[in-house]
């Protein structure tokens, strides 16, 4: 594929607009939030994958889910108690997880600070997008 102008749209061949970004600042893209859930989240799509930052407020939950693409996450700060497929564990800052396709994960915040960690999901696909349209989006102008 040859690469994308910064002014340019490109999408991956399955349908996901590819950021045109090639260095990036988490505090000049879009936030996108959920207010009752707690969460807020960013995104960056390339060809192939996603690279989201999310944000649980303290008491939030990590809801159980599945989708049908692979994700691994990193942990950055915070604590979560997780759930994956049938693994559970306390986890802290530098600890990840590996969600294969179709398994369920989840888990709840514990302790009183946020819980950030960054996925990323492989292929790039429009499901995650359509959650991401489900929220209130917010420029870093606004913020």
């Amino acid at each position: 594929m040859n690469e994308p102008l910064l002014n340019e749209t490109h999408y991956n061949e399955h349908g996901a607009e590819i950021t045109g970004l090639r260095i990036f600042r988490w505090d000049e893209l879009d936030t996108t939030r959920w207010d009752a859930d707690q969460v807020e989240a960013q995104i960056v799509t390339g060809e192939h994958m996603h690279l989201i930052r999310a944000v649980y407020e303290p008491g939030a939950t990590y809801e159980m889910h599945s989708h049908p693409h692979e994700q691994f996450s990193l942990l950055l700060s915070g604590h979560m108690l997780l759930t994956v497929g049938e693994e559970t564990a306390e986890i802290g800052p530098g600890d990840g997880w590996y969600a294969p396709g179709g398994v369920p994960h989840g888990g709840e915040v514990l302790g009183d600070e946020p819980a950030v960690f960054i996925d990323v999901y492989s292929p790039a696909t429009t499901w995650i997008l359509d959650v991401f349209a489900a929220g209130r989006r917010i420029s870093p102008k606004d913020c």
